[in-house]
């Protein structure tokens, strides 16, 4: 048994990553430490902790560390784990957006450039990302039409140039019309222009443009002044401020009671590219300084074009460990800046203007929804967390039930649960059902801190009015006050509407719909991959299981060997013999055990 007190006692003063487990060995929050036994005997203490810590402390059972050589190695440690094991505990970093960048193959011998929303660590030069993509494929079309590059996927020598060389939209290298010399200083100043260093890529158009006016090639540096005016054009429209940075990533944050918005704004040469924004939960009685420190490990580890600066309000704990880290990951240096006047604190003040209108935009849509269901289903306050439960067998056999949570109107699969009845031995969707209520609502009877959490304020049944009197029935175990709706289908299987308890069937928005079919789904989908489980587990029993002496090894072989249980009961002594680790005895115990 761990006794985590004479644990404590033999934590060292070193570097590391502490491990926090539960009774089922599953790790609900990873952490890293310059001093391991200070940080952990602290959550074993008396003192000023969090609702959140409180909460997780409670379901400690166990917990293992790693010891290493410094911090930096520590924070590495801590977000692979972290990424790896996903604890409940720890910040989470969900996206559902993937936004466009610019690659440019530079390693190609006629490089190309185009618009991928995947970063690969292939050597290829990205920029974005851009929260636009119609200002992506404007930019990449400006650079086809202008730089004349080549536009076809797969280069390789031709006998004829295409199209795109005869109307002047392709330099044909496939032809060998271009040198490489010629087309990588096209390639050089189109990375010029993506990396914001107009001034110097203009600098160098118009030297070109007065050597081929002086050289008497009058039409080439009519194009030439044509692209000058055109970059001009291209560049004006992304500027934004008359920040001085050339390369840096600039965060704001808000957050309220129920959810925290991080807004980033991604600033190249004095023009901001794109932003995008990331909503976290499980955060709400961490400080600012907190959240950033989280957030900025699990997103910058994982990026591969790194910013010269990350701009943020306030200066984070562990500035050092992080500085160093994105250090090693880019080869250069990546500050963390917090400007304290001027227009880069401005910037950072409208990033978090920025996130805070996001966070507000995205509550009103929950909350619209939140209302909506509230008035339709004449509730006393608002369904902020709704539970639903189905039943899966096949005749009575691997009954099983599933439990998915929807928590201010998102679905939590996190949250979801999963049920094998115990006390009904036959096809009875309603007492199958009653027994999964009353053991769900057990668990927060007795710790509303627990593994479920607090009670639903609605239950909805995928089912109809006997399963929904079944409900009640538990719930009037207890002596509760839940909000109860069963689900109604049409003749090809697909809900139509909620049903109160008095069978009368109440009418849905197209939206409250959609949200109640997903909601439907996803709990249809708990509970058949759980039966298909322990379905396919019972199948993969053989009549060998339950012969002594033949364990899985043996097993293994058996089968192997003859192909199938019957090819083995057909087999005789000396057959059976022949397998590795089966004397005569035990080939008898085995014939037996068949017949």
């Amino acid at each position: 048994m761990f006794d985590i007190e004479a644990e404590l006692k033999k934590l060292p003063q070193k570097p590391g990553v502490y491990i926090m487990r539960d009774k089922d060995n599953n790790i609900i929050y990873v952490g890293k430490a310059i001093s391991l036994k200070k940080r952990v005997t602290q959550y074993f203490r008396k003192n000023n902790k969090t609702e959140r810590t409180i909460k997780m402390v409670s379901l400690i059972d166990h917990f293992e560390y790693i010891i290493v050589d410094n911090e930096a190695e520590a924070l590495i440690l801590e977000c692979n784990l972290i990424k790896i094991n996903r604890p409940k505990f720890n910040v989470l970093l969900k996206d559902d957006k993937t936004y466009p960048y610019i690659k440019v193959d530079i390693k190609s011998d006629y490089p190309n450039v185009w618009i991928t929303r995947k970063i690969l660590n292939d050597g290829a030069k990205y920029f974005g990302p851009y929260a636009n993509s119609g200002a992506a494929k404007e930019m990449v079309d400006f650079i086809k039409r202008r730089f004349k590059i080549r536009q076809c996927k797969n280069f390789k020598s031709n006998t004829r140039a295409c199209l795109n060389y005869h109307i002047k939209r392709c330099l044909a290298p496939c032809m060998g019309y271009v040198t490489k010399e010629e087309y990588h200083k096209q390639i050089e100043q189109i990375l010029l222009l993506l990396e914001g260093k107009r001034q110097e890529l203009t600098k160098q158009i118009t030297e070109e443009m007065k050597q081929k006016a002086k050289n008497q090639e009058y039409e080439k540096a009519a194009q030439l002044r044509d692209t000058l005016i055109a970059i001009e054009a291209i560049t004006e429209k992304q500027k934004v401020s008359n920040l001085s940075e050339n390369n840096i990533d600039v965060i704001g944050v808000s957050k309220n009671e129920l959810l925290c918005c991080i807004e980033i704004f991604f600033v190249r040469g004095s023009k901001m590219i794109g932003r995008e924004h990331y909503f976290l939960d499980n955060v709400l009685d961490m400080t600012q300084k907190e959240i950033l420190t989280e957030f900025i490990k699990q997103y910058y580890i994982e990026k591969i074009d790194l910013p010269s600066k990350i701009m943020i309000k306030e200066e984070i704990e562990e500035k050092n460990a992080i500085e160093e880290l994105l250090y090693k990951k880019a080869g250069r240096k990546v500050e963390l800046k917090s400007p304290q006047k001027g227009e880069k604190l401005r910037f950072v003040e409208m990033a978090e203007r920025n996130s805070q209108i996001t966070l507000e935009n995205r509550l009103k849509e929950k909350s619209t929804l939140l209302e909506e269901l509230k008035n339709a289903l004449n509730l006393g306050k608002l369904p902020r967390k709704i539970e639903m439960f189905d039943i899966s067998n096949i005749s009575g056999q691997f009954i099983v039930a599933g439990m998915c949570v929807a928590q201010d109107g998102v679905i939590k699969k996190n949250l979801s649960r999963r049920f094998r009845i115990k006390t009904v031995f036959k096809q009875d969707d309603p007492r199958c059902m009653e027994e999964v209520i009353i053991r769900r609502l057990k668990h927060s009877m007795e710790n509303s801190n627990g593994n479920f959490g607090r009670l639903p304020d609605v239950i909805f049944a995928d089912g109809g009015i006997t399963q929904i009197r079944a409900i009640r029935r538990a719930i009037n175990f207890y002596g509760l006050d839940i909000a109860l709706y069963g689900l109604v289908k049409n003749t090809k299987h697909q809900t139509r509407a909620l049903i109160n308890e008095s069978g009368k069937e109440i009418a849905l928005s197209e939206e409250l719909m959609k949200f109640v079919t997903n909601f439907q789904d996803e709990v249809h989908k708990i509970a058949i991959e759980y039966h298909r489980k322990l379905r396919n587990k019972e199948m993969s029993k053989s009549q060998l299981d339950n012969i002594t002496g033949v364990g899985k090894i043996k097993k293994t072989e058996l089968l192997k060997t003859f192909g199938s249980v019957e090819n083995i009961k057909k087999a005789d002594l000396t057959e059976l013999t022949k397998i590795k680790g089966i004397n005569e005895n035990l080939a008898k115990k085995i014939q037996e055990g068949l017949r």
